[in-house]
């Protein structure tokens, strides 16, 4: 199947010359006059991948925009509501899941149609028009438009009906005002139509499709803009941070919210529609929705947050010291924090059923051979760990993939270079490669909870619990391709 994506290849002014001078077109005037002169720059055919083919390659990849609401870092840790309940899809249909991130709305279909990714998971507004392009999966929310807008600058000094009557309440108000909204948004579209049945042209004015929703609401509240329009649980988790905001002025019925994918993956939505379905009866599916758009006290401590990734480049407090010793290793300081959050998750003082201590979770010997007289102190401990990592390079010198030799190394910090050698012998016995630890070494390493395996003449070390490093290496690489993502490297 094509799809259609059009793409404007030049500036198109609109000069209407009177006696008066020049008018400004208007929204639907604009969108007319546009199609009209635009033809499609190229055709994008449809990938045909569906769930057999997602499933002979064992990740899901998901499409998704950051923000404050769908995904985004926090203290170190991949957050959203639309990541959270991905996250349970694609452990429910024994996936691992892949996070891929859209610049804007547009880019979200484009890379859906391409194949870059199988699902899109991002609330969007159905509507008719774009049923024709993606098939969407059973709704999640249900919601409406309404106007953001701007209080009186004294509105706390102000009595009610003295800030009512300075706020629109009509929407027969909106004539001649001008209103920002993303381009090829439904809000873009909503106003359209709300012209037309007021009878009066609304002041469209767009702004790019990378801008969220959430940067409009905070140029209203600072009074760089007058108007926006956004979906009302969106606008009303936005006001608890901006006391300044009116939203109750709706400008659209209830529609719905949901997820996409490609037409051609038809038993892909079946899928989903039936864990959706299964997920809207549990508790924990409300309970997601509420943390993100209910929890007012948790949203505002985020958004204020120097830690908080659409805020700034901090992963935490301990970013500092971080840098310092990975530059040391020569570690992307990044890494290094990606690995001290999968240990402690920031906790200077935690200490393991198996005795590991502090935020590197160093072990007694560790702490004794580093000379450390307070583990729970961060420079110290960082730095024991740290010498740790140096230490453990040794072990994988010959392998010259700068990649795998860094999980070998991720692997040996978890379960303890010992144990990672012995899978490396029983794969080489069984004919896999030693010096490769995806889809090699790896599964050996899950094969030493297995008497079979740990029981084997080359095995000296004997059992191992091999989930863990298994999942260790995956968790700590992913977070770290998120860091890399939304953190700078400086």
């Amino acid at each position: 199947m094509l799809k259609r994506i059009t793409i404007i290849l030049g500036v198109i002014f609109i000069i209407i010359s009177c006696n008066q001078g020049s008018d400004k077109k208007q929204g639907k005037d604009l969108q007319q006059e546009a199609s009209e002169k635009i033809t499609p720059d190229k055709l994008i055919e449809e990938v045909n991948i569906d769930l057999k083919q997602i499933k002979e390659r064992g990740v899901l990849r998901a499409i998704t925009i950051y923000s404050s609401t769908s995904f985004f870092i926090y203290r170190g840790k991949p957050l959203g509501y639309e990541y959270e309940l991905i996250k349970r899809l694609a452990d429910h249909l024994g996936l691992e899941l892949e996070i891929v991130i859209a610049e804007n709305m547009n880019k979200l279909f484009e890379m859906l149609y391409k194949g870059e990714g199988d699902i899109i998971s991002y609330g969007i507004t159905i509507t008719k028009d774009r049923l024709e392009d993606v098939s969407f999966t059973k709704y999640h929310t249900k919601t409406h438009q309404v106007l953001v807008q701007r209080k009186p600058k004294n509105w706390r000094q102000m009595k009610l009906h003295e800030i009512e009557e300075m706020l629109i309440r009509d929407p027969l108000d909106l004539i001649g005002k001008k209103v920002h909204v993303r381009e090829n948004s439904s809000y873009y579209q909503r106003l359209l139509n709300l012209s037309d049945e007021i009878g009066g042209e609304i002041d469209i004015e767009t702004v790019p499709g990378s801008m969220e929703t959430e940067d409009l609401i905070k140029q209203v509240a600072e009074g760089k803009i007058r108007y926006t329009i956004s979906d009302e649980n969106i606008a009303r988790i936005n006001k608890t941070y901006y006391a300044n905001l009116d939203i109750e002025t709706a400008v659209s019925f209830n529609q719905r919210v949901a997820w996409a994918v490609r037409q051609s993956s038809p038993e892909l939505l079946k899928a989903v529609n039936t864990w959706i379905g299964r997920m809207r009866k549990k508790t924990d599916y409300y309970v997601i929705y509420n943390k993100y758009f209910k929890n007012r006290k948790a949203y505002k401590s985020r958004v204020k947050s120097e830690f908080f990734s659409r805020k700034g480049n901090r992963i935490s407090e301990f970013d500092p010291i971080i840098k310092q010793y990975a530059k040391e290793i020569g570690w992307d300081w990044r890494l290094l924090a990606s690995l001290i959050y999968q240990e402690s998750k920031w906790d200077p003082a935690t200490e393991s059923w198996a005795g590991a201590l502090g935020l590197m979770q160093i072990m007694p010997f560790h702490v004794e051979a580093c000379g450390i007289k307070d583990y729970t102190d961060p420079e110290q401990n960082i730095r024991c760990g740290s010498r740790y990592i140096e230490d453990l390079k040794s072990y994988y010198e010959e392998i010259d993939d700068e990649q795998e030799q860094l999980k070998f190394i991720l692997a040996s910090y978890n379960a303890g270079p010992n144990h990672v050698k012995d899978a490396q012998r029983l794969a080489e016995k069984y004919g896999d490669d030693p010096e490769k630890w995806t889809g090699s070494v790896d599964e050996y390493i899950l094969k030493k909870a297995d008497p079979d395996y740990y029981n084997d003449e080359v095995v000296k070390y004997g059992y191992c619990r091999g989930t863990e490093p298994y999942d260790y290496v995956k968790e700590i690489l992913e977070r770290y391709e998120y860091y890399r993502q939304f953190i700078g490297e400086k």
